[in-house]
């Protein structure tokens, strides 16, 4: 006899390839934005094929972390906020927030400045302006267009990274250097190879992430009105979980696959050209031109416009998801903005203030170093935070995470704290 579970499974199996990829696929490809691009490429740049483990060794921990995240949100019903908010110290949670509020808006600013750049290379005129235009076409989307529309409109930006993909085939690649580096790697202790390690690590396991897919996965359980969370309809479990865990594989491993792409072709280029500081992306876009060739170039500069616009609202997102669950305010992208004002103006004012942070004098890729520092140090303490969660029956009921699971996001945890300790001892 077929039970409810089952049957539920076999009409999950019936849809589309891509409907079943929400949360996980627009997480994994958000976190390629235009600053990480610029971190890729300068390991790429600086190193040539010895930094292209990383992507290796970062897979199985951020897949780890991120279906956490994500199970978190499926079960409970709630954010990563509200949990945190219900069960921990309110201190905790204001230091958190605060901190990730702060980061996630130099890392606006730091974006829509390389879109404005990178649209200037295709196309000439002011970049300023451009970034203005982006910011702005970014927080109209969001406000105005209903989540089940907009998730749709995210997926298909999704493409955009396949750019990176395609840049490796108008190059010539020696594929047996480049096996024999990602699995035989030359570590240095120098500190420049550390700082690089680091940063790297830092753009892969990013905390505006976790709150992303936490709240995605609600976004998506709101938008099905035959589903609810799964402490109240553990029934759905088996094939709600199983959706999580195929979305969040596929998601994680088309970021890091263009993770590993950029490293792979900035160095065929850039390094072995000698070519070995890039500090920005859309520098990264204009090195490849008379190496590459014009069609690198159009590819590498129109993935980062299309990589901005779909990290910005993840960014901003993730941003007014935070602290619209510390206030416990209304808040999805489904709602219109009268019924969830609070929520929609973190949204418009930290991305306003990305794009004024943008055109101000201070340095990108300062701002862009300290970011990613904040990040670094902030997805320590929310890893673990997040790690106690998934094994409290208070939040996850019958459904805490298995063994498997709590060793890959300890590990992942463990890692992000020897990075900032790493960071920190070569500052």
């Amino acid at each position: 006899m077929q039970t409810v579970a089952d049957k539920a499974l076999e009409d999950q199996d019936d849809q589309p390839f891509l409907s079943k990829l929400g949360p996980g696929l627009i997480t994994g490809a958000a976190d390629d934005d235009p600053s990480g691009i610029a971190t890729y490429s300068q390991a790429g740049a600086q190193f040539g094929f010895n930094m292209l483990w990383t992507v290796l060794l970062t897979y199985p921990l951020m897949v780890g972390i991120q279906i956490v995240s994500a199970r978190i949100g499926r079960v409970s019903g709630h954010g990563l906020a509200t949990n945190i908010g219900k069960h921990y110290p309110r201190w905790l949670l204001y230091s958190l927030v605060s901190l990730l509020l702060i980061a996630n808006t130099i890392n606006i600013g730091a974006d829509v400045a390389a879109m404005g750049e990178a649209t200037k290379l295709l196309a000439g005129g002011p970049s300023h302006w451009y970034a203005i235009g982006f910011g702005l076409l970014s927080v109209m989307l969001q406000v105005l267009v209903p989540y089940h529309r907009y998730v749709r409109v995210l997926k298909w930006l999704t493409l955009a990274l396949l750019a990176y993909v395609a840049t490796v085939f108008v190059v010539r690649i020696p594929w047996q250097q480049v096996a024999m580096h990602t699995l035989l790697p030359h570590i240095s202790l120098k500190a420049e190879y550390i700082t690089t390690v680091v940063a790297v690590f830092g753009t892969t396991i990013s905390p505006y992430l976790f709150f992303w897919q936490a709240s995605q996965e609600v976004e998506d359980m709101r938008a099905k009105p035959e589903q609810h969370d799964l402490l109240q309809s553990p029934e759905q479990a088996r094939a709600s979980l199983h959706r999580i865990k195929i979305d969040t594989y596929i998601g994680m491993g088309f970021s890091n696959m263009v993770a590993f792409f950029i490293m792979l072709t900035t160095a065929v280029t850039l390094h072995t050209h000698g070519i070995t500081d890039i500090q920005s992306s859309a520098q990264a876009a204009q090195a490849l031109r008379p190496i590459a060739g014009e069609f690198a170039f159009l590819l590498f500069s129109a993935g980062i416009i299309g990589t901005g616009l779909l990290a910005i609202p993840v960014l901003a997102g993730s941003s007014a998801y935070a602290i619209a669950g510390t206030f416990q305010w209304e808040n999805s992208l489904e709602y219109t903005p009268g019924k969830a004002k609070g929520f929609y103006a973190v949204i418009a004012v930290s991305t306003l203030i990305g794009v004024i942070f943008s055109l101000s004098s201070i340095d990108p890729i300062k701002a862009l170093y300290w970011s990613a520092v904040i990040n670094g140090v902030i997805s320590v303490p929310v890893m673990a935070v997040m790690m106690l969660m998934a094994v409290k029956p208070a939040i996850m009921g019958q459904f805490v995470i298995s063994t498997r699971l709590r060793i890959l996001g300890w590990l992942a945890t463990a890692l992000m704290a020897l990075a900032v300790i790493a960071m920190l001892f070569t500052l």
